[in-house]
């Protein structure tokens, strides 16, 4: 920067033109000067080109903040006529601003300009659109498109994608001319960010079997978490081995993916084997992925030590962090280092405790039979308790026999999730370890006078890299047939070596 200005200096006391040479080697700059380019711009004797002025309102649109760019065109307009590819930048820093309203003002401009037709222009200010969620109007403005590219297709695709509307995507997807890596990974991570992960590993196998196109570390990332929550390890570790054999296993993204999976999957020994190999790329969320993996599997010892490990490496720590080890003082039942840690997040972090914070240390007080002090604390939050809340609480009660406060735990559930009848069965069992035979008689007269049903239970079983869903008696499975003769066969055998099927479950023969 200091070079920039001496040549500035230079180029001034002598009257010679150097504004293009100058304004590009400052804007080029990692952190550029933005005050001093515009400065610089506006200032020059000779008039600046429409070009300068874009490459200015480019790095302004990036580095910078979006008064600055409205303030940068405005002046823009007032020296010369702006161009399309003007529109275009004012567009995209309208979609990475989440501008909407600015955004169509700038649209009302474009088209009082009476510029022809542009691709490019169109594409920006579809893809404005639908970053801001304005999903009709980019759905009119699509169809309107005289001529389409495949990043138009994937604009609205992915707009659609990203706010959930699944059945849009999909049909404007299976409409597509021709898809590349970004039209997979839309659906892809469409899908599983939507908690629809059986749909997003089944988008991927097409993906990856027809071959049309190969995964890259977008979409290795998008499906890992479908895998995790799946407990798809075996096609983890298939993709895996793709993304080592194609050398994307560097990228910190699928690196933390595979870390989350693994240690969702169980198998934390592995996940704690990626994570160190990841050496220096790791970031925050390969810290906290791994933390959480050690605390869920109550591996708490191993938490808390990587959570000291990390402090003394000078990461700072965030509100999942805090998640993690609170968990593992929960596992631990370790309370007084759990209420330090819980204290210490606003008075050494500055971070407010949320929901997931209090939910964590209502259960840690549960767990150690301090009820009255969980209550307290619930009592005390600055947000009101949800159903996890409560449930902590209640699942506490059930464990220590405490009546009185299960009942109000209880009565709060009722409102907060009527449907979950679990609640009620909960309740009803600590009446029963209780003696209290009336109050049990009572809940399941409220359950039997609403004709509440528990919700069905189903299995999900991985088979070759595809998941197979099972509900009681399903017949859904294409192959419902052969899996019913195969498990005829094995009741049978199981009867001819003696098994009697107990109500105790325990095997006899």
């Amino acid at each position: 920067m200091n070079q920039v200005k001496q040549i500035h200096a230079y180029t001034l006391r002598h009257a010679i033109n150097q504004l293009q040479p100058l304004l590009l080697q400052l804007l080029s700059l990692p952190n550029p000067n933005l005050s001093y380019a515009s400065a610089l711009l506006l200032s020059h004797p000779s008039p600046p080109s429409t070009p300068l002025f874009n490459r200015l309102l480019h790095s302004y649109s990036i580095h910078g903040a979006f008064s600055q760019c409205l303030l940068l065109f405005a002046r823009m307009r007032l020296l010369l006529p702006p161009n399309p590819f003007s529109f275009t930048l004012l567009f995209g820093a309208c979609a990475r601003f989440s501008q909407p309203r600015h955004g169509r003002a700038i649209h009302a401009l474009f088209v009082k300009s009476f510029f022809p037709s542009d691709p490019f222009v169109s594409t920006s200010l579809l893809d404005m659109y639908c970053k801001n969620g304005l999903l009709d109007v980019a759905r009119q403005l699509f169809d309107e498109m005289l001529h389409r590219d495949l990043s138009a297709w994937n604009s609205l695709l992915n707009g659609y994608a990203r706010c959930g509307e699944l059945g849009c995507a999909k049909e404007l997807f299976d409409s597509m001319p021709t898809r590349n890596v970004v039209s997979w990974t839309s659906m892809v991570s469409g899908y599983a960010q939507n908690w629809r992960y059986e749909e997003a590993i089944e988008v991927f196998l097409r993906m990856w079997e027809e071959g049309e196109v190969r995964p890259n570390e977008v979409t290795l990332a998008s499906v890992l978490p479908a895998c995790a929550n799946l407990g798809a390890m075996g096609l983890g570790e298939r993709i895996e081995r793709y993304a080592r054999e194609n050398k994307l296993a560097g990228n910190v993204f699928v690196g933390n993916a595979l870390v989350e999976m693994y240690a969702k999957c169980g198998d934390v020994e592995r996940a704690r084997r990626v994570f160190d190999g990841m050496g220096g790329r790791r970031n925050l969320c390969s810290w906290n992925s791994m933390v959480m993996g050690f605390a869920v599997h109550g591996r708490w010892r191993e938490a808390l030590e990587l959570f000291h490990e990390m402090r003394v490496m000078g990461i700072t720590p965030d509100d999942i962090t805090f998640v993690g080890v609170l968990l593992a003082c929960t596992h631990g039942g370790l309370v007084d280092q759990g209420k330090h840690l819980f204290d210490s997040m606003g008075i050494d972090y500055s971070l407010a405790p949320k929901m997931e914070h209090y939910g964590c240390m209502v259960d840690l007080l549960g767990r150690a039979g301090l009820l009255k002090e969980a209550y307290t604390l619930i009592t005390s939050m600055p947000m009101e308790p949800d159903s996890v809340i409560w449930g902590a609480l209640l699942g506490a009660c059930s464990f220590h026999g405490e009546v009185q406060l299960a009942e109000m735990a209880a009565n709060y559930l009722f409102k907060l999730e009527p449907w979950n009848t679990g609640n009620q069965v909960i309740l009803s069992n600590i009446y029963a370890a209780s003696g209290k035979w009336n109050s049990v008689a009572k809940v399941w007269k409220t359950l039997k006078e609403k004709q509440h049903k528990k919700s069905a239970g189903y299995s999900l079983i991985e088979l070759g890299g595809r998941i197979h869903k099972f509900l009681v008696e399903d017949k859904s499975h294409p192959r419902y047939e052969d899996i019913y003769e195969v498990l005829d066969t094995i009741t049978m055998s199981m009867k001819l070596l003696g098994y009697v099927p107990s109500l105790d479950r325990k095997m006899q023969s």
